[in-house]
This record gives C-alpha cells, structure tokens and sequence, in this order.
C-alpha cells in the first residue's frame, strides 16, 4: 500500500565502529554541475594516512545525501552491452549522449567501457580505460557530473584523475582487492554492488536459499571489508545486483522486499533498467520476451516502485521517463510504500548500522 510522506528524508548513513566517519546534517538537493569548483575550498581530511583536500565533500552532502532521489543515466562506450552496445562508441557521440542525458534530468551519468552482461568476455585494462577516460574528460570538462562503472582499480584510480566523482563498482570490491585502497585514498562515494562472480560464471552462481537475506549478507560482508581499510562510511552506497547471479524470480523477491536491504543504513541505488526478466514479463503471446528497447514502461514501473520503497536512487537508459514519472511522484506527495506488520519479515543478519 501507499503511505503519504511529504518528505523524502534523508538517506540513513551507518558509522564505523570508532564512530570517526559522522553523516554531516546538511541535506540538500544537487544543484551545482561544477562540484569540483565548489569543492576546491574544502578544509583538509586525513586520507589513507595523509592529509589532503576533501574533493568530494560537496559530491556526498549534494548527491549522496540529497533530499529526492538520485537518477543516474547509463552511457556504455563499449561494443556488446545488452542494451546499446555500440551506440556510443564514438567519443562525439558519447559525450552528445552524456549532455542529453543530463539535460533530461538525470544527475549523474554513469560510464562503463566493459560489458558484465551476462556470459560477457573480459577485455583489458587498457582497452578498458582508453573507451572512458576521453568521455570522462570531456563531460566534465561540459559541467556534467559522471561516475565510472568499472571493477578495476587501475581504471577507477585513471578516471577518478580524470574528473570522475564516483566509482559504481559492480564487484563491490571483490575483483580487485585494491580498489578498497582507491576509493579510501580518493575519499569518493562508492557503489558496492552485490556480485559472486564475472558474467561467464554468474549464471551458475544464482543459487540461494533465501536470496533477500544472503544478498544483504554479503552486502554487509562488502560494507565491513570497505569501513576496516579505511573508506569513510558516508562514502558508501549498496546496489543488490539485479540481474548479477539472480534469476527473475531472484530479482522479483529482491524488489518486492527491498525494505530489508534498506534496514543495512546505507543509501540503495536500484538498476533493473530494460533487464531480460523484465522482458520475460512482458512476452508476446508466441511467448517471445519483449525486445530490450520496448522495456521502458516497465523500467519506469520499477524505478518509481524502488524509490516509493526508500531507495536513494535509480540506474536507467531512458532518463527522461524515469525523471518525468518521479517529478509526478513527488507533486503526489511522495507516497511511501508501506508493508504490512504482519508481512515483514525478520532481519536475516545482525549487521549493526549504529555502532
């Protein structure tokens, strides 16, 4: 059911357990395109054991800790993702479509030049990072905040220098052990996406007993490794991983019990963007999935569902529907999505959020 809130809150951020890395109360909605010009003025942070300048303070108090939901836009630079590979592989095109996205309304574009669909083969480093550090360079130098979607720590490191604001990580870590390094030097905000394995194996790794509570197990497995090296706690945002090692139904139950994941304290960014178990709904009545480019209804369905249910943010192709169908959500009045008492569920893990 439905609940009113007028107001969407602000996302509830853990601490780590000496308690160092306070949420700052200033919440406010994203507003300044050139975060690295206001962020210059930042006093100094010890970071990694040295002292430098938070550049990204203004990225967390804006972005991480905005007051509505975040919409971030997808721009694959590569030539096999699922939905659009190959669209953007021109680094004018790429940077055409990263403005178009942020004219549409999303807040942050989100940069990957490796595709994890499933069953997807590895390509290098190197080729890895010549795809997104141009088009990094370029909407940054336009005013266009980005985020690197990447799992190795040499490329994350590259685009952070590059003018990225974020690392949306679809290992969450577990690729590269010295992304957590990365990260913790550079005080960015991190996505920690729930990941078993690379797209050639993932498919064989959808095993759970119960996948809401082994998801946001292992999510607060990724958390405590990213907080004992050091990453701040006001950095750090989750994503469940649809798609990654789930089945539809997998992703189904995740959706449907989203609440427990969002019970971790971190803020949730949700990505079902055009994903085959949606198509797998919609099927014709031949029983053919419904093609990639004809999901955006229920993309939009989803997304809008996701922040209903509290989740900070949402990953799609198509910005402007998910930004158009959120703005009528919040001139309703922003309603909640409430569970019935008698429907929750017990938490499956003692993960403490409040240490």
């Amino acid at each position: 059911m439905l609940a009113n809130s007028k107001a969407y809150g602000q996302p509830r951020i853990a601490t780590s357990r000496e308690g160092a890395a306070r949420c700052c109360s200033d919440v406010r909605s994203y507003t300044c395109s050139k975060w690295h010009v206001r962020g210059a003025g930042a006093g100094p942070t010890r970071v990694g054991g040295h002292r430098c300048r938070d550049r990204y303070r203004l990225v967390v108090t804006d972005l991480v800790r905005a007051s509505g939901p975040v919409v971030m836009g997808v721009l694959n630079v590569t030539p096999d993702s699922f939905s659009d590979g190959g669209r953007y592989a021109d680094l004018d095109a790429a940077v055409g479509h990263g403005v178009r996205l942020r004219d549409a309304g999303a807040h942050l574009i989100d940069i990957g030049g490796e595709s994890t669909r499933p069953g997807a083969e590895r390509i290098d480093a190197a080729t890895e990072a010549d795809r997104v550090l141009p088009v990094i360079r370029e909407l940054t130098a336009a005013g266009v905040l980005v985020s690197v979607d990447t799992s190795r720590a040499r490329v994350a490191e590259a685009a952070l220098a590059a003018g990225a604001a974020v690392v949306n990580d679809v290992s969450g870590g577990l690729a590269d052990p010295d992304m957590a390094r990365v990260v913790r030097d550079a005080h960015c905000p991190w996505v920690l996406m729930h990941w078993r394995g690379h797209s050639r194996e993932m498919r064989e790794l959808a095993t759970y007993t119960d996948v809401v509570a082994e998801v946001r197990a292992e999510l607060a497995e990724r958390i405590d490794a990213a907080l004992a090296v050091g990453v701040a706690a006001d950095r750090l945002i989750v994503d469940p991983g649809l798609g990654f090692a789930k089945t539809a139904a997998h992703n189904w139950e995740l959706s449907a019990r989203l609440p427990e994941l969002l019970d971790l304290g971190y803020p949730l960014l949700f990505g079902a963007s055009r994903k085959s178990y949606l198509g797998g709904l919609l099927t014709a009545p031949d029983g053919t999935p419904r093609p990639t480019a004809q999901r955006e209804a229920a993309t939009v369905a989803t997304s809008v569902l996701a922040v209903a249910a509290g989740a900070w943010g949402v990953r799609v192709h198509d910005v402007r529907a998910t930004a158009d169908a959120l703005a009528v959500w919040a001139a309703t009045g922003r309603p909640r999505l409430a569970v019935p008492s008698h429907e929750k569920k017990p938490a499956q893990h003692d993960h403490e959020v409040r240490r």
